[in-house]
């Protein structure tokens, strides 16, 4: 695993062994060539993992990351990350499980441009990740979220307060692109 562009392109990323699926090279790529240029944008990394995807965004320019991450085998890799990539600033660890660290934002009046949200597969995590995200007015109409899944995971065009405007399929993971619907009115 390595950083694909940017400031850190080519650091690799530490990867701690045991049950983890790390946003592979080939699908960050892909991903960060679909997005807008990161430049100024605030990112939120939802899952975060070894925060490979916050750490791409944070490279090619994001003003502000947020990683929000409860296993601390994997908050300790986060961290190890930004010290190899080399980042002192601009980001913030939320060490909780995700509900916890949207409210907390919700809560500050956080917002973001980009969200990305990768759950473990096939725990049912999808619906309520984009709930608790229409919920917390943590994205404004014309922002993106990213949701990575399973191909077996199916995702309605309209989930909740989003819209489904984009989907990729990599293998058997599936890259969707949300928007609010309408200012986030529920369908």
């Amino acid at each position: 695993m390595r950083i694909i562009g940017g400031k850190a392109k080519g650091r690799r990323i530490f990867v701690p062994k045991g049950r983890i699926r790390p946003t592979s090279d080939m699908l960050k790529e892909a991903l960060f060539n679909i997005l807008p240029p990161m430049e100024g944008k605030s990112f939120l990394d939802l899952f975060a993992g070894t925060g490979s995807v916050g750490l791409e965004a944070m490279s090619r320019g994001a003003a502000k990351t947020v990683f929000i991450e409860t296993n601390s085998l994997f908050i300790e890799a986060i961290k190890r990350n930004l010290g190899v990539c080399g980042f002192d600033s601009n980001y913030e660890i939320i060490a909780a499980p995700v509900e916890k660290g949207l409210k907390l934002l919700g809560k500050r009046n956080e917002q973001f441009n980009i969200i990305f949200a990768d759950p473990p597969y096939e725990e049912n995590l999808i619906k309520k990740t984009l709930y608790l995200l229409g919920e917390g007015y943590l994205i404004s109409e014309g922002d993106i979220v990213i949701m990575q899944h399973s191909f077996r995971e199916k995702l309605e065009m309209n989930a909740g307060s989003f819209i489904l405007t984009d989907q990729r399929r990599y293998s058997d993971t599936v890259t969707s692109f949300l928007k609010l619907n309408s200012r986030g009115q529920k369908v």
